[in-house]
């Protein structure tokens, strides 16, 4: 425990270093939400309701979204990949933690921090823009919206490793993630809800797992899933954890058989 506290502060302390570059993405942050938010608010200001959304649930689930997002995707797994080839990747090996909890430690560090800020931005914009929003009273559901928000971290974690873990057979990870990351990024339903989507479309993200990363939790929240579709997403999404963490575990393991301390 206290060597997993000490690899967060370590984290935290890594972006403080990097300030500049921390808050640049707090700010791309910010205006994606800005914009995303006054698209959909001058959308409603023509329709007291759309795809079954009110204003207040619509615009309450792009604010939280962007909460959710970085207590979901928050990670620094990315680096893992650059350790495996250019040979780092054996400082890690020696350490009395496993590399599966050494960077969900890191991942908490980079959750915390960055929820922090989204916290007061999303206050300041509550407070300046007033805007009509959604709270959910009903406990148990508040309850499986924490339950869909945990299996949405377990998922995007062992898949951003699993990605990472492809350094292993190639010295190019970034062109794999970069093309996973826009694909999970639109299937998140990060700029908007997933159901509004064609049918075709909307049937392919109920196939992927990337809809537990915001929209699943989302949906939740705002009390728009039958108690019986809130149990078997669940479930399934726990089967995704599963999944992903055998898948992950697999390629870490055959991956090892093949590094070497000088990289790659």
């Amino acid at each position: 425990m206290k060597l997993a506290i000490q690899i967060i502060k370590n984290t935290w302390e890594e972006y403080m270093m990097y300030r500049l570059s921390f808050v640049l993405w707090r700010v791309r942050s910010v205006m994606q939400l800005v914009v995303t938010y006054f698209l959909w608010w001058a959308i409603f200001s023509q329709h007291t309701e759309l795809f079954g959304y009110t204003q207040s649930m619509m615009l309450t689930y792009i604010l939280l979204g962007a909460i959710v997002r970085p207590l979901v995707m928050g990670t620094r797994t990315q680096e893992v990949g650059g350790m495996i080839n250019d040979g780092s990747l054996s400082n890690y090996l020696i350490r009395p933690m496993n590399i599966f909890r050494f960077f969900f430690s890191r991942d908490i560090g980079d959750k915390t921090l960055n929820i922090l800020f989204a916290v007061v931005e999303i206050a300041l914009l509550l407070f300046f823009l007033r805007p009509p929003i959604f709270l959910q009273a009903n406990g148990l559901i508040l309850f499986f919206t924490a339950v869909s928000l945990l299996i949405g971290m377990m998922i995007f974690f062992y898949f951003s490793l699993l990605l990472s873990f492809l350094g292993f057979w190639s010295p190019d990870v970034w062109a794999p993630r970069f093309l996973s990351f826009v694909l999970a990024e639109f299937f998140t339903g990060i700029l908007f809800p997933l159901d509004i989507l064609p049918a075709p479309l909307f049937l392919l993200s109920k196939l992927l797992p990337f809809s537990y990363f915001i929209y699943f939790p989302l949906k939740v929240y705002l009390g728009q899933l039958q108690m019986s579709s809130i149990l078997i997403g669940i479930f399934v999404g726990f089967l995704w954890i599963g999944g992903m963490k055998f898948l992950a575990s697999l390629f870490w393991k055959k991956g090892l058989r093949v590094y070497v301390a000088e990289g790659r």
